[in-house]
C-alpha cells in the first residue's frame, strides 16, 4: 500500500514523499479500516521533524506519519461492535496511508450526515478540546474563558465546546480572516494578535478589568495570559504550536501572585493511562454531535490524495490554514469479517 512513512527525520516538507509499504494485517482483535481522509496537525509538523518530544523515545523513524482519520471497516473480528463497511472516524499514528489497523476502542461511528472528509478532523481535536475545557478545567456555564488560536484545528472545536456548555467565548487569532471564522463558529468576542500585540489589555475591557476565567492555550502563552487571568482563575496548557517546539518559561512569582491554577491536558497520556476516562469523553461528545452542537471545521482548500500531504503541512506551518486540513485519500479495497 502507499504511505507517508519517515524513515528520517526532514526539515524541509518537499522531502515528504509517497512510498510503498507492507499494508498491515489485524492482530490481537485489531480492526482493519480503508482511510477515506486524513485530518493535519500541527504535531505533524514536529513529528517528522524530530522535534516532538515523543520523539525521543515513542516516535522513531521510520514510522508512517499522521495523527486522524476517517474512513471503512474492512475487517473486524466476530466479537466486535463494528462491521465491515462501517463508517468510522479515529486518532492513531500512521494515518497517511491507504489502510490502518486500530483496536476497536479508539474508534467512533461517523454521525449520519457527516462525510469522511467532515469526520477526519474529529478523532485528534474534539477529545482534547473536551478533556481539557470539561474534565480538567470544570469549564461552567457563565464563565467566560479565552481560547488561544481558536481559528485552528483545535481551537474551533473549544469554541464549540465552550459555547455548548454556557460559556462566554473570548477568541484570538493572528489575522482578521480568522476572526471572521472564530465568530463565525461562535466566539463572542474577538482579538487579532496581530493588529493588537499587547491582546490582554483587549481582553482586560472586554471584561471590564476583571479578566477571565478560564484560558485555553495550544500556543504558548501562559505568560501573558496571566495578565487577563481572574484572581484564581485557570490556566489549561494544551500545547506549544506558536513555539516551534520550545517550551515557554513562566515567571512563578506571577503564578503565586495570582493564586493562578494551571493545569496540563495531554490527551495521549489520559488514554493510555485513563482509558474510562477517555470513554466517557467520547461518550459525551456523540451527545454533542448527535445534537448538532458540534459542526465541521473543514478548510476550504482541497488537498487530494497522499502526495498532497507535503503541501498540507506546508500551509499548514505557514498559518494559512484555518479549521482542518484535511487530505483525501482514494484506494480500492472489499469488505470482509475476520
Amino acid at each position: 500500500m502507499k504511505a507517508i512513512c519517515i524513515d528520517r527525520f526532514v526539515e524541509n516538507y518537499n522531502d515528504i514523499k509517497v512510498t510503498e509499504v507492507t499494508r498491515p494485517n489485524p492482530k490481537n482483535g485489531e480492526i482493519l479500516i480503508q482511510i477515506a481522509a486524513a485530518g493535519v496537525n500541527f504535531v505533524d509538523l514536529l513529528y517528522c521533524r524530530g522535534k516532538h518530544q515523543n520523539n525521543r523515545s515513542l516516535v522513531r523513524p521510520p514510522f508512517i506519519l499522521g495523527l486522524e482519520f476517517a474512513g471503512t471497516v474492512v475487517s473486524s473480528p466476530e466479537s466486535s461492535k463494528f462491521s465491515p463497511g462501517d463508517r468510522v472516524f479515529g486518532g492513531s499514528l500512521g494515518c497517511y496511508a491507504e489502510f490502518i489497523t486500530v483496536s476497536e476502542d479508539i474508534l467512533q461511528c461517523i454521525p449520519p450526515e457527516w462525510d469522511f472528509v467532515s469526520a477526519a478532523g474529529l478523532g485528534a481535536t474534539a477529545p482534547v478540546s473536551y478533556g481539557a475545557l470539561i474534565d480538567r478545567g470544570e469549564l461552567k456555564k457563565g464563565e467566560t474563558v479565552l481560547i488561544h488560536a481558536a481559528a485552528g484545528g483545535l481551537g474551533l472545536i473549544a469554541v464549540q465546546i465552550a459555547k455548548a456548555a454556557g460559556a462566554r467565548v473570548i477568541a484570538t487569532a493572528g489575522s482578521d480572516e480568522k476572526i471572521g471564522v472564530a465568530r463565525r463558529f461562535g466566539a463572542d468576542e474577538c482579538v487579532n494578535y496581530t493588529t493588537h500585540p499587547e491582546w490582554w489589555e483587549n481582553v482586560l475591557k472586554m471584561t471590564e478589568g476583571d479578566g477571565v476565567d478560564v484560558v485555553y492555550d495550544s500556543v504558548g502563552l501562559v505568560g501573558n495570559s496571566l495578565k487577563c487571568l481572574k484572581w484564581k482563575g485557570r490556566i489549561l496548557i494544551i500545547g506549544f504550536a506558536g513555539r516551534e517546539g520550545n517550551i515557554e518559561s513562566v515567571a512563578m512569582n506571577r503564578v503565586l501572585l495570582k493564586q493562578a491554577k494551571l493545569i496540563g491536558y495531554r490527551f495521549g497520556m489520559t488514554e493510555r493511562m485513563g482509558p474510562g476516562e477517555t470513554a466517557n469523553t467520547w461518550k459525551a461528545l456523540s451527545s454533542m454531535l448527535s445534537k448538532g452542537l458540534l459542526k465541521p471545521t473543514v478548510y476550504d482548500h482541497e488537498y487530494r490524495g497522499l502526495e498532497s500531504v507535503s503541501h498540507a503541512l506546508k500551509d499548514l506551518g505557514e498559518r494559512k490554514v484555518w479549521g482542518k486540513a484535511v487530505v483525501r485519500i482514494k484506494v480500492g479495497g472489499q469488505s470482509s469479517r475476520l
